[in-house]
């Protein structure tokens, strides 16, 4: 029984607790806060835009205002990008993701679009992945019903990225790219996948070996809540890019890829796999990683001011040129 009298369906603490009558709290969300004309830390103007009124996919759109300020449209790269939370919580509109994303767009010089995809468990996967899909096509389908798109945007320019939840849902849009092509012939340029929220069944390095352990840990708990329906569980291609049966990775559809790791997150072997299995595929671009051995996952979000927070940030802004 919950705080608030309801019987308690499920709960993964301290990130979300489920109700038998289907109402879902989150516990771990960062507040939901107003866009800015011109924050007062970074110079940086957003607001937030509609990208779809069917299926209901918004976004909140960040530009550096010296560019509003010229009279010579200057064009600059795009970088679209997705929030974490285990699919399940926090916001492209939070506290926390609208500080990131300002100083994000003020050092890298570019318009970001931060997408606010549909949440599980209410809206179960892949809903996800087919919402930030939606949200790149439209970007890259030179959006004339959005002038800070159509009027700054380089489309030869076009990044994308994500952290936790965020760069798994990258790393399946960087696949899906690579199969289907976006609108306009338009190529990702390059791709920062941040402390990516992978896993699988059978353990990493030195992630933890017992199988009832595994179970029972966010990891396994938080996908299974996210997409109950998912063949192959928590070795489904989208969470295990790995498993038997994921598509290779040298079908990553981007000429660049930076992946990021954080020594004290649970998640850092699983990512290192990755990167090698990127570096032994095939894959023709350019590959780079990028390890804080001291720091945890998300970081750079949920400790904004450390000074590893911001050199992170500086890194992942560079990676935009």
């Amino acid at each position: 029984m919950g705080s608030n009298g309801k019987e308690v369906a499920t709960e993964i603490l301290p990130y979300i607790r489920v109700y038998k009558d289907g109402s879902v709290e989150r516990l771990a969300d960062s507040p939901i806060v107003p866009p800015c004309a011109d924050d007062p830390e970074t110079g940086v103007s957003s607001k937030d835009i509609i990208v779809s009124q069917d299926p209901p996919i918004s976004a909140r759109i960040y530009l550096p205002k010296h560019l509003l300020d010229q009279h010579q449209h200057q064009k600059v790269p795009t970088l679209v990008y997705f929030h974490g939370g285990g699919f399940c919580f926090e916001s492209a509109f939070s506290f926390v993701e609208t500080k990131f994303m300002n100083r994000l767009a003020r050092l890298a010089n570019a318009v970001v679009l931060s997408i606010e995809y549909r949440l599980a468990p209410e809206h179960p996967l892949p809903i996800a992945y087919h919402d930030c899909w939606a949200g790149l096509q439209w970007v890259v389908s030179h959006s004339n019903d959005e002038p800070w798109v159509s009027t700054y945007v380089d489309f030869d320019r076009v990044y994308i990225g994500g952290d936790s939840a965020g760069a798994n849902i990258a790393h399946s849009i960087l696949i899906r790219a690579g199969s289907e092509g976006l609108h306009n012939g338009v190529k990702i340029k390059g791709a920062f996948l941040t402390h990516s929220y992978f896993w699988g069944s059978k353990p990493v390095g030195s992630e933890m070996k017992d199988v009832e352990e595994r179970e029972k840990v966010a990891m396994t708990t938080m996908w299974h809540l996210a997409y109950p329906e998912a063949p192959g569980g928590v070795d489904n291609p989208m969470m295990n890019p790995l498993a038997a049966g994921a598509p290779s990775l040298a079908r990553l559809d981007c000429s660049r890829l930076l992946v990021s790791v954080a020594g004290k997150d649970l998640l850092r072997d699983r990512e290192i796999l990755y990167y090698n299995a990127v570096k032994e595929s095939g894959w023709q671009g350019e590959l780079e990683l990028v390890d804080f051995e001291d720091e945890d996952h998300a970081f750079h979000i949920l400790a904004y001011e450390s000074e590893n927070a911001q050199k992170l940030i500086k890194r992942l802004a560079s990676f935009i040129v």
